[in-house]
């Protein structure tokens, strides 16, 4: 790892573990992609890759082409204006209304360690963690304006962190338009560009798509980062797979408004841009005063997309994720939601918690429907105090019944919104986001509160924290159920309205930042309707989020598939629920809903006093697996095996420690055929020189069609014994037998001998 920097040719030299990102001055004052790749040990002749010396030459000899200049040179930052009529990162109007900016190089720093930003989350160096951060400083003079560009590298990880500061240094204002997080050109040929979409209950899907001519984009305009898109996107090779192909990937540190673009020019280069959607953007920049972007990070993969997800999931656990829980067992808890919806009080809480401590789950977490008049939700959401006909005696009394049961206990809250009929809006009807004289929109039967205001913000976290102090509350559900219409505050001017998106999320983050800083043992966990905020910006404060609304587990092999393609499996929120699943109907066996939560967080959404003794004792069975494998399955590296969302029979993943020593794989038989031989698997991962023992099995039986219940009973572990070489798993497999019937799952269990 280390920044270098090679004045004679210009040439900003960026290591990481495995890459280099070099970076050129051209002409004194053009900054321009010079590589992104496998790690050089020299770049002596790199330069020529930035064509200066073919025409039409750079503007110091050629001053009459000038503008043919900016429409080819792969700019590290591009600006709309003076002739570059590709994808554009930034864009300042004047107080004349002029739209020209042409920032040049003036100078640079490197700087030891990793800057974070106020405000923001960020990614960070890291107890005894080593890292550099590149600052190259231009300006435009005309209008006076610094532009920071920002490169952080770090010691163990393959990233190149980026973000841009805006500074005024001018004595009138700049409207600032577009001011995206990062650009980078790449060149080469039949590029693939591959998004994360879907919706509601279907997030997170894997899609791919081959790069034309023009712009394909993803992006959000929801005030979220969103179900339908992702702050994601790749540019692969032709036949990228897990193990093959050269994949270059931009992934947000944000859960605003965001946009992700790739073009192909007219001379065949790739610009990937990604930064806040600058539709309904617009930043009023006041002379000496600043504008920061989110940081994007950059990954290079030489080795398909497994290797990238390894990559992103050690640096968002070694340099994004705070919280105490990073490398803690998580509790095994059990939300009411499922069980009960509104329909609960004390005492059919306690039955819950009771009958859950007998199967071993530590934790009881109360869902919607415990505040104001919440018997629906349509009312009371603002109104943040104990509806105490349903929880007498209020939340104190509550908590040590089920402290008592042997249980800790959490909480649901959806702070950001507003019911129409609440106290508080009632009392308050400008706090929420709305235009004046227009009949606001709802969602939900409920209203964003504008937290670009600090009243609003103070008011919130108070209450929050108010029913946080009033009881032993150890875990926080922090829910968001709506999307953003009708844009308007009434704290903002006119002319900054424009402000109110980004000025939104930014109190979305001094809220979780007060709330973790306060209350810093709390395990917090961010929630959208599911999945519609689940992004690295809300990593920094919780360390999991609720991956989909869709709890059921078939559906979830395809959501967490996406999901982990770029997060950690221990920041996803995963659950078994109950039979007939609540979303899709279907009925899929216990064990196998097991095997499905166990690649997140694992707990449980039902009602528990429901089940047969059969299923309970499932359950205990359950959380003895969790407990076995929880701490592999938290550090270990993970590997796609294959995708039942492709291949449209089966579905199996694989978890291996950072030595190679234990190892964990899941298969899912998702449908069942007839005339079927047995299913070669291929590990990875693994050291092919050693012998590795199959220490332990779990079967999960497939669901017969007679079952009316939750249906299909998982096995007692089996201990084989059975040895194998390292090479043969990885590169012969293991067969996995066909059954009858569909959603049949089995665990395997590795250790090297």
């Amino acid at each position: 790892m280390g920044i270098s920097f090679y004045e004679k040719e210009g040439l900003f030299q960026l290591d990481t573990k495995t890459t280099t990102y070099l970076i050129g001055i051209v002409d004194g004052a053009y900054v321009g992609h010079v590589y992104y790749g496998k790690r050089l040990s020299g770049c002596q002749g790199a330069c020529a890759l930035l064509r200066i010396g073919e025409p039409p030459f750079v503007p110091s000899k050629n001053e009459r082409e000038k503008a043919s200049f900016a429409d080819t040179f792969p700019f590290e930052y591009s600006v709309w204006g003076v002739g570059d009529y590709r994808e554009h990162s930034l864009l300042v109007r004047t107080e004349q209304g002029h739209r020209v900016c042409e920032p040049v190089y003036v100078s640079h720093r490197i700087l030891e360690g990793k800057p974070g930003l106020p405000g923001l989350p960020a990614t960070f160096a890291g107890k005894g963690g080593k890292a550099e951060t590149l600052e190259i400083i231009c300006k435009d003079s005309w209008i006076g304006l610094k532009i920071i560009l920002r490169y952080s590298v770090f010691e163990d990880a393959d990233a190149v962190i980026r973000s841009v500061q805006l500074i005024n240094e001018g004595s009138e204002k700049l409207y600032v338009e577009r001011a995206l997080s990062a650009c980078l050109e790449i060149e080469g040929a039949g590029f693939e560009m591959l998004t994360l979409t879907g919706s509601w209950a279907r997030e997170r899907t894997v899609t791919r798509c081959p790069l034309t001519y023009g712009r394909l984009s993803v992006s959000s305009v929801r005030g979220c980062s969103s179900h339908q898109e992702h702050p994601f996107l790749a540019v692969t090779t032709p036949g990228t797979t897990q193990e093959q192909g050269e994949v270059y990937a931009m992934h947000f540190v944000y859960s605003g408004n965001f946009l992700g673009l790739c073009e192909k020019s007219q001379f065949d280069s790739v610009r990937m841009v990604m930064g806040i959607h600058p539709e309904g953007f617009e930043w009023v920049l006041e002379p000496e005063a600043s504008f920061q972007t989110p940081e994007v990070v950059c990954i290079y993969s030489d080795r398909g997309l497994g290797k990238m997800s390894r990559i992103l999931h050690d640096l968002y656990r070694n340099h994004l994720i705070r919280s105490p829980y990073l490398h803690r067992k998580r509790p095994v808890l059990i939300n009411n939601w499922e069980a009960t919806y509104f329909d609960f009080d004390a005492d059919k809480l306690v039955e819950i918690a009771r009958e859950a401590k007998k199967a071993g789950i530590e934790m009881l977490v109360m869902d919607d429907g415990w505040f104001g008049r919440r018997s629906r939700d349509d009312s009371s959401l603002g109104d943040w105090y104990v509806n105490e006909e349903k929880l007498p005696g209020g939340l104190p009394a509550l908590v040590e019944r089920i402290k008592e049961e042997g249980l800790s206990f959490g909480i649901w809250f959806e702070p950001e919104m507003v019911s129409p009929d609440s106290e508080l809006y009632r009392a308050h009807p400008d706090w929420i986001i709305r235009i004046p004289e227009r009949t606001p929109t709802q969602s939900r039967a409920q209203y964003v509160l504008d937290l670009s205001r600090g009243e609003v913000v103070d008011y919130v976290y108070q209450c929050v924290a108010d029913i946080l102090y009033s009881a032993d509350i150890s875990y926080v559900k922090w829910d968001m159920n709506r999307q953003q219409t009708d844009l308007g505050s009434a704290a903002l001017s006119g002319e900054r309205q424009g402000e109110l998106g980004h000025r939104y999320i930014l109190g979305v983050y001094e809220l979780q930042e007060r709330l973790v800083r306060e209350f810093p043992e709390l395990l917090l966990e961010n929630c959208a309707s599911g999945g519609g905020r689940f992004d690295p910006g809300m990593l920094y404060y919780s360390p999991q989020i609720w991956c989909s609304d869709d709890t059921d587990a078939v559906e979830r092999l395809a959501i967490q598939e996406g999901t982990a393609m770029l997060y950690p499996l221990s920041c996803i929120g995963a659950h078994v629920s109950a039979c007939p699943n609540h979303i899709t109907g279907r009925v899929t066996p216990f064990g196998t809903r097991g095997l499905a939560a166990l690649a997140g967080t694992f707990g449980y959404e039902l009602d528990i006093t429901k089940l047969s003794a059969e299923e309970k004792e499932q359950i205990r069975e359950q959380v003895g697996m969790y407990y076995r494998y929880q701490e592999l399955i938290r550090e270990g590296d993970y590997y796609r095996i294959a995708s039942w969302r492709e291949n449209q029979k089966y579905d199996c993943w694989e978890i291996v420690t950072k030595d190679g020593s234990e190892v964990l794989a899941t298969y899912v038989q998702v449908l069942a055929g007839a005339n079927q031989k047995s299913r070669r698997i291929r590990l990875k991962g693994l050291d092919a020189e050693a012998v590795y023992m199959l220490a332990e099995e779990i079967f999960s039986d497939s669901q017969e069609s007679e079952e009316q219940s939750f249906g299909g009973q998982e096995e007692q572990p089996k201990r084989t014994g059975k040895k194998y070489s390292g090479g043969v798993l990885m590169y012969g497999g293991i067969s996995v037998e066909p059954v009858k019937g569909d959603y049949a799952g089995r665990l395997l269990h590795f250790i090297r001998s």
